[in-house]
């Protein structure tokens, strides 16, 4: 299994799990998982609405690609920790990371 932590809009800490050689992004596997992601433009990096913090586990993700860095460039509030959940996938490189959901 994956597990990875979740900071709910209340400020909420929960774990989530997610069964290994799942293919899903990490929005697919929020929204699954009942957390309010918006994702207007189904995961193609277009809309921006599905951004999160990743407080702990950035290093050991692929960086952004040009169509997630074009998008983040575009959004008002980032950091170097912000991210598109639609482009981060599920897989072992996020197995304890904590993503945060309270964002702007």
């Amino acid at each position: 299994m994956i597990t990875f932590d979740v900071i709910d809009s209340a400020g909420e800490i929960k774990s989530v799990k997610i069964p290994e050689g799942i293919n899903l992004s990490l929005m697919e596997a929020l929204r699954a998982s009942d957390y309010p992601v918006i994702a207007t433009c189904a995961g193609m990096a277009l809309c921006g609405t599905c951004i999160v913090e990743v407080e702990m586990g950035v290093e050991k993700m692929h960086s952004p690609n040009y169509a997630e860095l074009g998008m983040l460039d575009s959004l008002p509030i980032v950091t170097p920790l912000t991210r598109l959940s639609c482009q981060i996938n599920i897989s072992k490189n996020i197995n304890g990371a904590v993503f945060n959901l309270q964002i702007g």
